[in-house]
Order: structure tokens, then sequence, then C-alpha cells
């Protein structure tokens, strides 16, 4: 199956990373709040790790070849660790650039245009994450999908951030902004989390989705009514790729050709349920052998 290239969403990542870089370091700048410093600094996090992202859904989209033969679609899970690790490095640096804003709080200045500056920036964000999301889902794309919720969580920071600035210019109280920033930070330290354990679920070949190992399973019931039975259904997920072997029992009596034209029919069945690219793999077995029932699992067991 041809999928289309994914990587004019990443350009737009890049784009509204650089766009976002200047407006909310040019609102830290007008109004020297920590708070705004710590947005500014995930921006740059962002922009790299959309960089990052633009190499490895190259690598991903790359065809396969002899050395690799299943393809380079787990090059995905890389750049969402990557996109993780640097989004806690970036949490820590803003925690270290708060801690003595707490102790020693300091005045802000130009409040106003700054928070103006920085709810453009947000809408840039904003914008382009639900883009990012709504293709990541449509394609299965790890890639986008991190990047969209990178982007979505850098939204979530600006809005606490700009709160936070908010009561500040309210209550007077200086030691808000440094607060506002280490809690940001701690939510960052979440979404970074949660980005490198679900690419380390990729890359220990976890399952395909519940809802869609039923849709499959639906798809092989409803054979049963031409006397077709089937087991030992394994599934993976690489990156945008699926990967299903399913063993078809069929009766003994059937020809290699009829045998062989079913399997093709349940192959291309289980593949039409899908968008995004599927392998499907099938054992062809005669339901009336008993040794038929030793290959349930990844190890086959002999009698």
């Amino acid at each position: 199956m041809q999928t289309q290239s994914l990587k004019k969403f990443i350009y737009l990542s890049i784009a509204a990373a650089i766009a976002t870089i200047i407006l909310k370091f040019l609102a830290w700048y007008l109004t020297d709040s920590v708070g705004l410093f710590s947005d500014a600094l995930e921006s740059c996090v962002n922009l790299v790790a959309a960089i990052i992202a633009l190499i490895m859904i190259t690598l991903a989209e790359k065809p396969a070849d002899e050395k690799h033969a299943f393809g380079h679609s787990k090059a995905e899970y890389f750049s969402s660790a990557i996109e993780g690790g640097m989004i806690i490095i970036a949490a820590f640096s803003i925690i270290w650039s708060a801690i003595p804003r707490v102790i020693h709080p300091q005045s802000l200045d130009n409040v106003e245009i700054g928070l103006l500056i920085s709810v453009g920036a947000s809408g840039i964000n904003l914008m382009v994450a639900l883009v990012l999301l709504k293709n990541g889902r449509k394609s299965n794309s790890i890639i986008l999908e991190a990047d969209g919720k990178h982007l979505m969580t850098d939204v979530y920071t600006s809005a606490g951030v700009l709160l936070g600035i908010g009561l500040v210019k309210l209550s007077g109280w200086l030691v808000l902004d440094g607060i506002v920033a280490i809690g940001v930070a701690l939510n960052i330290l979440w979404s970074g989390y949660q980005l490198i354990h679900r690419s380390t679920t990729g890359l220990l070949d976890a399952g395909i989705p519940e809802a869609d190992l039923s849709r499959i399973i639906k798809a092989l019931e409803s054979f049963k009514s031409l006397d077709i039975e089937y087991h030992s259904l394994l599934t993976r997920q690489a990156g945008q790729r699926k990967f299903i072997a399913v063993h078809i029992l069929v009766p003994g009596h059937w020809t290699t050709l009829k045998s062989h034209d079913t399997a093709e029919k349940i192959e291309k069945e289980i593949r039409n349920l899908f968008a995004a690219p599927v392998t499907v793999f099938t054992h062809l077995e005669p339901k009336e052998d008993p040794v038929s029932m030793h290959d349930i699992g990844i190890d086959r067991h002999d009698p």
C-alpha cells in the first residue's frame, strides 16, 4: 500500500516552532518573567524535536530493503523517545531557573504587551497541534501524535503561565511567577514520561489497539460459515504499519488452489479494514489434523 508522506506536517510544526520562539522570547525580553522564559524554552525544545521528527519520518518512510525486509517504520519510536527525553531536560532547566525567583521574587515589566504576544504564540501552537493530532490519528503515526501532544502541552503550559502572570499583575504577589514556572515544569515532565513510555512499548512489539483487534476478529469470525476456523492470531504495531499473523484452518479435502484463494481473500479482507499500511501473514492448516493446534503461539510445541 502506497502511503502519503507525512513530512509536510512536520514542516508545518517546524514553521510554528520558529514563529513561537520569536514571539515568546520577545514576550520574555519585555517582561523579564521567568514563567514566560520557561514557556519560550519549551518552544526551543519543540523546534529541535520537530527537526528530529523530520529526520526520523524520512527514515521511516524508506521502502523495505534487503537488510530491513520489514521496513523502517520503527524509526518513529526513536523520534518520540528522543522528544520525550528533551522535554524532561527542558523541564529540569525551567525548575533550575525558577527556584531563584521563588526565593528572590522580582518585579515584572510591560506585562500587558508580553501577555498579548504570548497569547498570539499560543494560538499558533493550538492550530498546528490540532492539525497534527487529527492527521496523526488518521495515519496512525506516533511521530505526528507525539509532536501534536507536545504542542498541545505547550498550549496548556502557556495558559498556566498567562494565568500566573495575570495573578501577579492583579495581586502583586511576585513569587507566583516562579511558582507557576515550576508547576509548568512538572506538567512538562509528565508529558515527557508519557512519550518515552509509549515509545518503549512500541519498541517492545506491543500488540495493536484492542479496538483494531476486535475488527480483525469480527472479520475472521465471518468466515466460519464457510467451514473455516482460525487460531494463533498474533499482532504487533511498528509505527504506522500493523503486522498481523494468523493460522487458517480449512477442510483437509480442499485443493491447494481453493485453500490458497481463501487465504488470499482473508488477507485482503483484513487489509481493507485499515487505511494505514498492514502486512498480513496467513498459515494454512487442515482442521482435522490435531497437529495443527500445536503452534498456537509464538513458539511451536512439537508433539
